[in-house]
């Protein structure tokens, strides 16, 4: 297993806008949407490495799919609030990978999270992550 903690880029950010779709009727957001803003930051940690999910899917029958999250909502975010998403990978084995993510706002952090991810096939069985895939959700330190 790999832990790439030492990477220079091992951390993503992902800046959001909160809108008013995303909150109750006390302008909070709803406790679910921190599921959908930490799905987006994933998205665009994987995008930033390079990696094509609908090519992974197309030409090798990959998937990633969503097998864990602990989560803990500590501060809320409220409507029109800029908040900031961060990935970083955690651990990267055979068919799984794991990534701490948080909301920020200010620095503050509103939500964490740590999420495991299943590599599986589009029916939905275990399947190996190729290295080459491995080498650009980690690579190797300079």
């Amino acid at each position: 297993m790999t832990a790439p903690d030492d990477l220079p880029d091992a951390i993503h950010r992902l800046r959001l806008r909160v809108y008013y779709e995303d909150t109750d009727l006390a302008g909070i957001v709803y406790y679910a949407n921190y599921l959908r803003f930490i799905e987006r930051g994933r998205s665009e940690w994987v995008r930033a490495r390079g990696i094509d999910q609908i090519a992974l899917r197309r030409d090798a029958d990959i998937v990633f799919a969503v097998r864990r999250v602990e989560a803990d909502y500590l501060i809320p975010a409220r409507f029109d609030d800029e908040i900031e998403v961060t990935t970083r990978l955690v651990e990267l084995g055979g068919a799984r990978i794991v990534v701490d993510q948080q909301v920020l706002r200010a620095g503050a952090v509103l939500f964490a999270a740590r999420v495991t991810l299943a590599c599986l096939t589009s029916t939905g069985r275990p399947a190996r992550l190729p290295a080459a895939l491995r080498a650009r959700l980690a690579p190797p330190a300079p």
